[in-house]
């Protein structure tokens, strides 16, 4: 037997700079993004111009420049960091002669690697084809469908037509998919709103480190990697507060600046989770030196998405990377979820920062209702406790949603967190 390995595509990074002080950490994330994908980049250029040309993004002079290292070090692939038009990819390619794409379409294909539920798949496939859509024109076979005998085409319907109406179709039974996933995540919220469970949705920028926290909170066992975007599908785990509430956490795609517009439509509905949870904990990673950009990031995400009443917990992690502890930002969370360091903390804040729906009760229970007690002890905090000839004396902190379980057994109440005398 012989075992055949694909060798990585050999890739040259093109950027062009308008005068965006952030040209270089864009450059560097898009090789990140590159690598992630499999690539291998071999050169990096930047095209400094006012405005993007017309005709290649970057110029003819600097092309043919680009056209001349591709023929002398057998590059496979172009990746620009602009998104560019149909015309644009297509002279690019046709002057250079390698395969071209953008920073759209490397993120999207990233995403279709990582993609392991259904629901993941149809908003990555969703993406994919509103994109491909105005760029049918001039790719060739690859993109389309046969046409001939049995395809039922229209008399005098060219091909082009064919596979647009062909991608047309496709789009819209994926948004109808979409859209019953939708009205069954709303039904989870609400039959969660009943329950008087709140949701915590963790956000923040790829890499910082989102996953690893809801693995070191829940033991969900999500998928960790040090790379771009390692895990893109939602988990959702019950997580219990120190005050005894249980409160549902949810952990979100990663972020990334210039995310694609085709994305942030597709995976609208998993976004919502952030837009509706009661708490958003902000993740960032203290260690990278663009920690300040990647928390405007998400923070413009989340205004966009209307969270703006929403409690937001600005969550630093890694911050065991920091040699020096002045450097510990003063206006947030410091944890490290590797090691666990600051957790205690970070659950506190939260359950201070969710709406006080928690009571102090004194609650004396006959002692035929010790299903109520074990209810009590499981789903809430119990202080003290005694046998008394009446019955259960119980000094405990509740949901207020359940209060009609036990206001008949009511000795003395105060609202969560203030001590009873």
């Amino acid at each position: 037997m012989i075992e055949l390995s694909q060798q990585p595509e050999r890739a040259v990074l093109v950027g062009l700079n308008t005068g965006d002080p952030d040209t270089d950490a864009l450059m560097d994330e898009l090789a990140e993004l590159a690598e992630t994908a499999g690539a291998q980049v071999v050169a990096t250029v930047v095209q400094n111009l006012p405005v993007p040309d017309n005709a290649t993004c970057i110029g003819s002079g600097k092309l043919a420049e680009i056209t001349d290292f591709c023929k002398n070090n057998e590059i496979d692939l172009l990746i620009f960091d602009s998104e560019l038009t149909p015309t644009q990819q297509r002279n690019i390619e046709k002057a250079a002669g390698v395969r071209t794409i953008d920073r759209t379409l490397l993120i999207l294909d990233i995403f279709a690697q990582r993609a392991r539920t259904g629901e993941g798949r149809i908003q990555v496939d969703l993406a994919r084809y509103r994109y491909m859509l105005p760029r049918l024109t001039g790719q060739g076979q690859g993109l389309s469908r046969q046409g001939g005998i049995g395809m039922r085409r229209g008399a005098g319907e060219s091909k082009l037509e064919t596979d647009k109406r062909h991608i047309r179709r496709r789009i819209y039974a994926l948004k109808e998919q979409l859209k019953e996933l939708e009205t069954r995540r709303a039904g989870q919220r609400e039959r969660r709103r009943k329950n008087g469970m709140a949701t915590v949705a963790i956000v923040g920028y790829t890499n910082a480190g989102k996953s690893t926290l809801m693995n070191a909170l829940t033991d969900a066992g999500v998928l960790v990697e040090d790379m771009l975007f390692a895990t893109l599908d939602p988990t959702a785990r019950a997580l219990k507060l120190p005050d005894g509430r249980t409160v549902m956490l949810v952990d979100t795609v990663g972020l990334i600046r210039k995310l694609p517009h085709h994305l942030v439509e597709a995976f609208h509905s998993t976004l919502e989770e952030a837009a509706r949870a009661d708490v958003i904990l902000n993740v960032c990673d203290l260690s990278s030196p663009e920690a300040d950009e990647h928390l405007r990031v998400t923070r413009a995400l989340l205004e966009e998405l209307g969270c703006g009443e929403t409690p937001v917990l600005a969550v630093f992690n890694k911050c065991d990377r920091l040699a020096d502890p002045a450097a510990l930002p003063r206006d947030g969370l410091c944890i490290s979820a590797l090691n666990g360091a600051g957790l205690d903390r970070l659950l506190a804040a939260v359950a201070q920062a969710l709406p006080p729906t928690r009571r102090r009760v004194r609650l004396l229970l006959p002692f035929a209702q010790g299903g109520l007690a074990a209810y009590i002890r499981k789903n809430g905090t119990v202080h003290a406790e005694e046998y008394r000839p009446e019955g259960l004396w119980l000094d405990c902190t509740v949901d207020g949603y359940d209060w009609d379980k036990w206001k008949d057994y009511v000795i003395e109440s105060n609202s969560a967190g203030e001590s009873i005398t």
